[in-house]
């Protein structure tokens, strides 16, 4: 399974060469879209991948860093049905925890041309705990953590994708490395987790903690703690931290 990252960036600091946070993981030859932050359709284009083959999206929770990109990736696909004369081979899915906001992008992508009229459909669903979908190529599961606090229904959340063989847990952002116990508990070859709203030792500490088995950790989402010296982030983490690790890079492609 292949990891695509379009945005490695925090809401909160975006840097030169960053975006906001995006990723695909690549299953079967299909795309599988995590976040959408600003420009990260642009970024897939620049690495070659064919918008015609996302076939779900699945979003963390709506702040802005997190769907800044979303309705210019719509609009993006649709537009390359025009232009390559084909369309996508099904209907795309979108998991969206808050659909009000679906409905003031999708007032915005109506308001463009045409009333953004699509000869595929976008199925929007809610995100609740559990299997939220699954197909032939992979199995997408959500848990809900505490970084927008209790709420009902809940409003932010992490996932978990099985695909090829391999098991990879994308945190979202979180309140505390122990909201994705649940996850971590079953193990996992690759993490994908925040620095946003933490430091980039506080997550190995806690696995080393619970005994938890990661294999590879893929620092994403990355705060002022990371970016401002990373150099420094490195040491740190190899501190405490005796497994792989990566410092995502917008436009680069990971194996998980």
């Amino acid at each position: 399974m292949k990891i695509h990252v379009f945005g490695s960036c925090s809401g909160t600091e975006p840097m030169p060469g960053r975006r906001h946070v995006a990723f695909a993981a690549e299953a079967g030859g299909k795309l599988y879209w995590f976040d959408a932050g600003e420009g990260s359709s642009y970024t897939a284009h620049l690495m070659g991948l064919d918008l015609l083959k996302v076939r779900s999206v699945f979003i963390s929770h709506t702040h802005m860093d997190h769907v800044g990109g979303l309705g210019n990736l719509f609009w993006n696909i649709r537009k390359l049905t025009h232009v390559k004369s084909r369309q996508p081979e099904h209907d795309i899915k979108l998991f969206i925890p808050n659909s009000s906001t679906w409905d003031g992008i999708y007032m915005m992508l109506k308001n463009t041309e045409g009333n953004f009229h699509c000869d595929f459909k976008i199925n929007v669903h809610p995100v609740s705990d559990g299997v939220l979908y699954e197909d032939e190529n992979i199995k997408v599961e959500a848990l809900h953590n505490m970084h927008l606090g209790k709420s009902e229904p809940w409003l932010s959340y992490s996932y978990r994708f099985s695909a090829e063989g391999k098991r990879v847990i994308y945190s979202g952002d979180i309140r505390d490395s122990s909201d994705l116990d649940e996850f971590l508990k079953d193990g996992c070859d690759v993490l994908m987790t925040e620095t946003g709203h933490h430091t980039p030792d506080a997550m190995p500490r806690h696995i080393a903690e619970k005994g938890f088995k990661v294999g590879k950790l893929m620092y994403i989402h990355c705060g002022p703690s990371i970016l401002a010296d990373e150099e420094k982030a490195e040491s740190l983490i190899q501190s405490v931290w005796p497994g792989d690790f990566v410092i995502c890079r917008d436009g680069v492609t990971y194996e998980a």
